[in-house]
């Protein structure tokens, strides 16, 4: 059985790392999940996700010359388990939305505000007539 680009297959965990995990392949073969393509959101530890021995289906990503297999569980899940919703509009959402806004916009001027002072104050200790020196 050759492992293909693409393809999806059950596999077993049989090391994990501090950046993935390697799982042994039906045809004797191992490939390595990058911690990256464990989950769908930020895995900082992967013993919260895979343990040795866990059955996983994964999906081959790619396949280099030299034997080495990438593996991926996020993208071997369906499209229908993955937890893509759909963006409800309501007032709640708007409102999230505009505190963001209102937010940005307070630290854009806060921001600009004391760049501007840095800038004065630097500007006025750079030396020029009458300028002291420590």
């Amino acid at each position: 059985m050759s492992i293909e680009v693409g393809s999806k297959l059950q596999g077993k965990v049989t090391g994990i790392t501090h950046f993935g995990a390697f799982v042994e392949l039906p045809d004797g073969s191992t490939g390595l999940v990058h911690i990256s393509e464990v989950a769908d959101n930020y895995v900082k530890d992967i013993h919260d996700h895979l343990n040795i021995g866990d059955m996983v289906e994964v999906k081959v990503l790619n396949v280099e010359k030299d034997g080495k297999i990438g593996l991926s569980i996020r993208k071997a899940k369906d499209q229908a388990q993955q937890s893509h919703r759909p963006q409800r509009h309501n007032r709640a959402n708007n409102r999230a939305k505009e505190d963001f806004e209102a937010k940005m916009a307070r630290f854009l001027k806060d921001s600009e505000d004391r760049l501007s002072s840095l800038k004065r104050n630097t500007e006025s200790k750079r030396g020029g007539r009458g300028a002291r020196r420590g």
